[in-house]
Formats: structure tokens, sequence, C-alpha cells
């Protein structure tokens, strides 16, 4: 390793430092900057040039007496430690332990930039993965190597969804479980509580490593926390075979960080004042997940995205859309009756789901029955349209027929207990009792082999 030290700091401003005269100083290269009271800060080069350099400080730039001032490249990338023993641990986004525990001593070490994955090693993603939860199992289903978002909005309960779906998930009729890496960003104290106690206290955070970053920690460092968090996780997938579960929140919260600092480096701002590289920088995160040939491991991803004022195209939403497989959407008027989880069944969209179900991986009729509460729930919802014009009165026997489904359906279905894990049996079978409520003509997804075996109506 080749240290070169200055002491030609010229500007500071929102995070970044500019130092002139540093010949030789490749982009991406490790900072140390020791200031005047001599705190030691940490950065990396994101910008570099023959006699000047950009440097993206993870501690902030305040208080910082650029005279006295000294800067220390030191020709290596932003590396962790990696060894077993990171399970059950709590770190920030540079890998430093926040849980008052000693560092991680392992002499592998590696670049959180991570590495390059030849595209014809990748996998097609496959297999069921069991969440516990109706909507997702039944009619969202998620697969190993899957990226699925939880698309949510300010008070809407992704907190508590996130943290069920890391006490419950599991491959079906298989005793493996999921280690998870869970990565927090701009998150508040309460939270970071809340998440710690639920592991804890569900005996899951043995097999857990979190990475947190709270609301008045420095913003910058949520650029880095994601890509620590996943290095951590291709380690657990590919190096001890572990299939893992990445859970990423808030990634709005990342993304404003991104906008934040793309704004003080004077680049152009595109929509909402998110640079133009929004999209591949989301991109470069989520393509980190998936399944390699010939490895058992494997990463699947959930995100977090809270949409600004619910508004699903709003840029990160979108673009996020883009690059994963599907959404799973919150409402916030099912919240507001009181029901958990409030998944919206109707914008919410699983496109790996085919993959993951069925005959060999579920249950035979699982494909059909997901059509069919698609099918009745989309005309049950035109029904409560029309009753909230003409009157629940002047509705048709079938019309309010569709009507109780719709109230059942979101009250049995959609509805479940925090800590009720409902296997992918259970789903089915309490969707079969509630398609039931009609007659078997009405049913035109299914089956006769479906209904001679399942239906439980009485005609």
């Amino acid at each position: 390793m080749s240290i070169k030290e200055y002491r030609t700091a010229v500007e500071a401003r929102g995070g970044l430092l500019v130092v002139k005269n540093t010949p030789a100083v490749a982009f991406g290269d490790r900072v140390q900057i020791e200031d005047h009271s001599g705190q030691i800060r940490n950065g990396q080069v994101i910008r570099a040039a023959d006699n000047e350099v950009l440097i993206l400080i993870f501690e902030g730039t305040d208080d910082l007496d650029l005279e006295n001032t000294w800067i220390r490249f030191l020709d290596e990338p932003i590396e962790i430690a990696l060894s077993p023993e990171i399970l059950g641990r709590e770190f920030n986004g540079l890998g430093v332990p926040r849980d008052g525990r000693p560092p991680v001593l392992s002499s592998l070490r590696r670049p959180v930039s991570g590495s390059a994955i030849n595209p014809a090693a990748r996998t097609y993603p496959r297999e069921f993965i069991q969440t516990g939860i109706s909507t997702i199992d039944g009619l969202n289903s998620l697969v190993r190597g899957q990226k699925l978002p939880i698309f949510s909005g300010s008070g809407l309960p992704h907190n508590r969804l996130a943290a069920q779906i890391v006490r419950q998930a599991k491959l079906k009729d298989q005793d493996s479980s999921f280690s998870i890496v869970f990565a927090a960003m701009g998150v508040s104290y309460a939270d970071a509580k809340f998440f710690r106690d639920e592991f804890a206290n569900s005996g899951v955070l043995r097999n857990v490593v979190m990475f947190v970053n709270l609301a008045d920690d420095p913003p910058v460092e949520r650029l880095t926390l994601p890509r620590t968090a996943l290095t951590a996780a291709e380690y657990l997938a590919y190096d001890l075979d572990r299939h893992v579960l990445v859970v990423l929140t808030d990634m709005t919260n990342y993304a404003e960080a991104l906008r934040e600092v793309a704004t003080a480096k004077g680049d152009v701002p595109a929509r909402k004042g998110y640079p133009g590289y929004l999209y591949s920088d989301l991109a470069e995160l989520y393509e980190r997940c998936g399944r390699i040939h010939e490895r058992h491991g494997s990463i699947t991803m959930m995100p977090v995205v809270s949409m600004p004022s619910d508004d699903i195209t709003h840029p990160i939403p979108d673009l996020t859309g883009y690059i994963t497989e599907g959404q799973i959407v919150l409402s916030r008027e099912l919240h507001n009756q009181g029901i958990y989880p409030p998944v919206h069944i109707s914008p919410s969209l699983s496109r790996l789901m085919k993959d993951g179900i069925g005959k060999d991986d579920t249950r035979e009729d699982h494909p059909r029955v997901a059509a069919q509460l698609y099918s009745l729930y989309a005309r049950a919802q035109e029904t409560r349209n029309l009753a909230s014009i003409i009157g629940a009165d002047e509705l048709s026997e079938r019309d309010r027929r569709y009507l109780s489904f719709a109230d059942a359906f979101d009250q049995r279905f959609v509805g479940q207990g925090e800590s009720e894990d409902r296997s992918i049996e259970a789903t089915l079978n309490l969707a079969w009792e509630l398609m039931s409520s009609f007659p078997r003509d009405a049913l035109t997804r299914l089956k006769e082999t479906d209904l001679a075996k399942h239906y439980q109506g009485s005609d």
C-alpha cells in the first residue's frame, strides 16, 4: 500500500472536500482526513483529475480547518472484514461495529463496491419462498433470487411488515432458513431499536447482520451503507453457501442523500432534482441480487421504498419498478380501516411468481386460485364503486355477494396477525373458503378437478 499525504485542501462543502495538486490519485481510493484536533475522518475519492480531486467525507466537513487538515490517500478501495462472526452483529456504513463489541478480525477483506457478476453465470430465480403472509405468498409470491420491493407511504407499517418477513421467511418443505442482511438508512432511533428488539425477542438475531445509519448520522454515509451490506450478503451467499434475504430500508433516504451529494458536486439535476444517473446507481445496487450457476447460495432482496406524498410515479419508486421484478404496494385506505398488513393487491405484482408456484413448488391449484382471486376482487372493487353511487340497497343479489366477498377478503385474507405465520396450504385453503361463497359457474378461472377437490359451496 502506497500512502500519499497532502495538506492542500482548498474547499469544503456539503460533505465534499476539494484537494489541489494531488497527482496519481485514483477514483474510488480510500482516504483518511486528520483535522486540526487530531480526529480521523474517512473518505473516498469520487472525482479525480491531474491537479484536483473531490473527496466524499462520510463524517461530514463540519468544523474542518482547511489549513490544518492532512489528507492521506491510502491507494486502496474501501473494504470490510468478513467472517462468519459478522452474524449477530451491528455495524455502521463503513463496517465499524456500533454494538459496543470489538471489530471483526479476519484476513479476508473485500471492497464494498463488489465484484462484477458475469451475466452468463446467472441462474434464473426459482423456488418459492414462504413469508407466512397471505397477500405475498398467495398472490405475489416471492422466489429465491428475486428483487421484490415494498412501496409504502409515511406512517404506514412497512417496518413491521419487513420485520415479520425477516422472522418468517423460509423455503417451503426445507429446514433451511435465511440468513438476513438488514440495512437501515436514515432511520430514527426508535425504528432502529424496534428492529433490534424484534430480532432479539424472536430469536433470529444470531442469524442477522445489521448495518444501521440513524437519521442524525452523516447523510453521506448512506451512500456506502447498502454497498457494505451487499458485500456481506455476497460473502454469506457465495462463500458460505447460505440463502440470504437482504432488506434495505429506506431507499428513499438513500436517494435523497445521493441528491444532496450530487447537488454539492454540481451535477446537472433531472426529475425533482435527482441526478440523471439515479437509475444506474439504483441498478448497481439491485443487480447485486440473484443466483449464480453451480452455487448453492443465493441473494433475495426486498428493498423498502417510501413514496413521497404516496406518489407511485415519484422518481424513486418509478425507477425501482423498472429495475426490480414487481412490487408490494401498501394502502393507506386499508391501514385507516385497521387492516394489517395493508397490502393493496390491485397494483401489487410479482413478475417471477409463475416460476415459483404450482404442482412441484406450492400446490397444483395455486396459479389458478391466484388468477381467480384477482378476478373476483377486481369485480368486487367495481361493485364497491357502484354501491358508492347508487347505494348498496339498489344492488342485485349477485352484486351484493361480490360486496360481501370484498369485505371478507380484506378482513380475513389481507388482514392477519403480526405474529401469524400462515403456511401456503393455509393461505390457499382460506382462498377456497372465500371463493366458495360464489356458485361454481362464477369461478371461471378454475378447473373442474380443482372444484371437485377443494370447492366448499353448497351447489
